[in-house]
């Protein structure tokens, strides 16, 4: 399940710097040199179903490791490695060869589609000797795996293990089996071309033979199964000519882009990072029973996420609704019907986390799926209702009104329950105690660092409910259902009334993080207010004071807002939700800032996580960096265990560009507005092509002028089914009227 990886001596330390590849259920973290470390608990490995097919891959030159000249994992699937020799010194000390003698390029290809249950990686070394004499080069290639679970990386210990069977080599190919707990034979095999000179344990030798200039190959292709047979799926065979599938994965990337909005600007920041974001979210992207989705992040979560999936999707919409349409359907079959304590299931919520491997199997952990999530139900009224401005798609609205309403029956029932807010308390034995999107143990605490007690309603969750009734009463409005919109307005502006008497702090002109048992409120300053802005539940006169303390320097570091207030007893730079910058909070905050008219505050963020965006490869935004302030580190501070890429980081800056821009899509209505248009960043003037609303595609382009931002369509094709799309600028709209 979410929430920070356990901290103990067995949990992982680092990844920070770990080269990932991604497609389909497969994916592998290696390190700069394309080796996975044997027996690390970093979190190195080759991964398919929540299982660690392998732990170890060590490449040797000559006994000696490979030099690392460069690594380049910006294409999801395929990874190119630069690797080059150190001296190496045969045993009689004579006729040693220099350094950097070889140049050795290794491409690696992630095949997570193959037939059955079955994955591949494969591996094309060129190694060219540069040198003007002949050498011989010894190779060895060592594998190592124990199939671990995810979880137990994470630190859980499994109450029933199964059996690894010897390492085996069949024809010159190497086997190691796993023979699951749960009844599933879980196999690695790996191929080599050409075949090894010889095999020591789970090492494969191999001596190249290389004149001056002359260049050798070797392919090893490493194919996962897992069934119930006793006898193992085959092997795909040796995949060759790797450039070629690396062209058609460049080809069907392109095509990916060429599906979404896409940006042009003057500033080439901002253009790689939102190329990069995209392309994170096609390598996220995942199936299941023929739907997609965007799975959190890698290496932790590799799995639908209810809030994680639904918030990328939200982040995202004016890119693209095509994810958002899938993960709503797939989120609503597997909406909650009985009340199931272990999993913390109740009829109409909407789940927190689906895992498929074999802890999941064996009930083990409740991921089967685990519904510990307060906002993911509402989250998917947002969605939906998002997504309908976006595509103008009534349709599906109708074809999930059933859905909708058992998750406003879950919202209404969990509210009476608790006097009146949305709230949690953990029933579950082995569920998550923090049930919103800060679900670490210690991330609701009190001024003097004690934990908030259970039942906690959540500041931003208020807000939540507050956007899904107004949102869903319109969807109500569409379909001539008035006496239900109403109802849900009310609701909503009743709840709007008591969250403003009941979270302000008077002393500190914020709002508390939450209201705990007996509605007491925690009273500390972190980021959770300024999501609350971004639903439009916060009054008017409460806006300017949150705003103002949101951009004071012990919640903003120069890279991004905190999690938590520096001066908070339990702020920590490094603790998981205690003081760290997330990217994706950050954009829902600007987000809110932008709706209350704060424009300039919300540039201010846009900035700061653009600027952080470029320390990091490829322009690659992780899920969460240390708070530490600017003033002391000239870039962001990396957090260990971070995962990269991660889906709602990579949908950030989508949604800081979409909400600086002001784009608020009304398909229903033919129209897209423009609220107070605001350029990013180190931009002058920006176009966006194949904005679509409806059954129409614009073009249109931003221009800075005189200090005002002027709007142009350039080219609208199509329309929606009223007409064609009127493009409406207008200045700041106040909270109630955007509400």
């Amino acid at each position: 399940m979410r929430g920070e990886p356990a901290k103990d001596v067995n949990s992982p330390k680092n990844i920070a710097s770990a080269i990932v590849a991604k497609q389909a259920d497969l994916f592998l973290l290696s390190e700069a040199s394309g080796e996975i470390p044997p027996g690390n608990r970093d979190g190195y490995g080759l991964y398919y179903h929540d299982c660690r097919f392998l732990n170890g891959y060590e490449i040797r030159l000559a006994d000696t490791a490979p030099n690392v000249l460069a690594a380049s994992s910006g294409r999801g699937s395929v990874v190119d490695f630069e690797l080059t020799n150190e001296a190496i010194s045969p045993p009689d000390h004579q006729n040693g060869v220099p350094e950097q003698t070889f140049g050795i390029h290794l491409q690696r290809v992630i095949d997570g589609n193959l037939e059955g249950a079955r994955a591949a990686v494969h591996d094309e070394f060129h190694i060219t000797n540069y040198d003007v004499n002949a050498h011989r080069l010894p190779l060895s290639l060592r594998f190592e795996s124990a199939f671990e679970p995810m979880f137990e990386i994470r630190g859980l210990v499994p109450k029933k293990v199964g059996r690894a069977e010897n390492p085996r080599w069949e024809s010159g190919s190497l086997v190691l089996s796993y023979n699951g707990a749960d009844g599933l034979l879980r196999q690695t095999t790996i191929q080599f071309d050409p075949k090894p000179r010889s095999t020591n344990g789970t090492r494969a030798e191999f001596l190249f033979q290389l004149g001056a200039g002359e260049t050798a190959s070797l392919c090893v292709s490493a194919t996962i199964s897992e069934q119930s047979e006793s006898k193992a799926a085959p092997p795909t065979g040796i995949l060759r000519h790797l450039q070629r599938v690396s062209d058609a994965r460049d080809s069907s990337s392109q095509q990916w882009l060429e599906r979404h909005t896409r940006l042009r600007s003057d500033n080439p920041a901002l253009n790689s990072t939102i190329q990069r974001s995209l392309l994170d979210l096609e390598m996220l992207q995942t199936g299941l029973h023929g739907s997609h989705y965007y799975s959190a992040g890698l290496p932790w979560y590799a799995a639908l996420f209810g809030r994680d999936s639904l918030i990328s999707a939200l982040q995202t919409m004016a890119f693209s609704t095509a994810t958002a349409e899938s993960t709503l359907r797939l989120l609503a079959s597997y909406q909650g019907t009985k009340h199931d304590e272990y999993r913390d299931e109740e009829p109409g919520k909407i789940l927190h986390e689906l895992r498929d491997g074999e802890l999941a199997h064996l009930n083990e952990i409740p991921q089967t799926p685990y519904y510990g999530s307060v906002d993911a139900t509402p989250l998917f009224l947002i969605a939906l209702c998002e997504y309908v401005n976006w595509s103008g798609k009534l349709e599906l609205f109708t074809q999930l009104r059933s859905n909708v309403e058992r998750a406003l029956s879950w919202i209404d029932s969990n509210m009476r329950h608790y006097g009146g807010y949305l709230s949690y308390a953990t029933k579950s034995s082995k569920g998550l105690g923090n049930q919103g999107w800060k679900d670490s143990g210690d991330s609701v605490m009190n001024a003097d660092g004690s934990l908030a007690v259970q039942p906690i309603a959540l500041v931003e969750v208020q807000g939540y409910v507050y956007r899904a009734q107004h949102s869903v009463a319109g969807l109500y409005d569409a379909i001539a259902d008035q006496t239900r919109a109403t109802q849900l307005r009310q609701q909503a502006e009743a709840l709007k009334e008591r969250f403003n008497r009941d979270f302000w702090m008077p002393e500190k002109k914020f709002l508390a993080i939450a209201l705990q048992q007996g509605g007491k409120p925690a009273q500390v300053v972190s980021s959770n207010p300024g999501q609350a802005l971004w639903t439009g539940i916060v009054d008017q006169r409460h806006a300017g004071a949150i705003a103002q303390r949101l951009a004071a320097d012990d919640m903003f570091n120069g890279w991004g807002i905190r999690t938590l207030s520096a001066g908070e007893r339990r702020y920590n730079p490094v603790g998981y939700h205690l003081g760290t910058v997330w990217p994706h909070d950050n954009s829902v905050i600007a987000a809110g800032l932008k709706r209350y008219g704060f424009a300039e505050q919300a540039h201010s963020v846009m900035s700061a996580i653009l600027d952080a965006a470029t320390h990091f490869e490829h322009h690659r935004l992780p899920e969460v960096f240390a708070g530490y302030d600017r003033k002391q580190f000239s870039m962001p501070v990396r957090y260990p265990v971070a995962c990269h890429p991660q889906a709602w980081a990579a949908g950030a800056v989508p949604l800081l560009l979409t909400s600086l821009l002001g784009l608020q899509a009304d398909a229903l209505h033919h129209r897209l507005v423009i609220t107070n248009p605001l350029l990013p960043p180190g931009a002058s003037h920006l176009e966006l092509h194949g904005v679509r609303i409806g059954g129409a595609s614009l073009d249109l382009r931003f221009q800075t002028e005189g200090g005002r931002v002027y709007v142009d369509t350039l080219r609208s094709e199509g329309s929606t089914s009223k007409g064609s799309i009127d493009v409406v600028v207008q200045p700041q709209s106040s909270p109630a009227q955007a509400a």
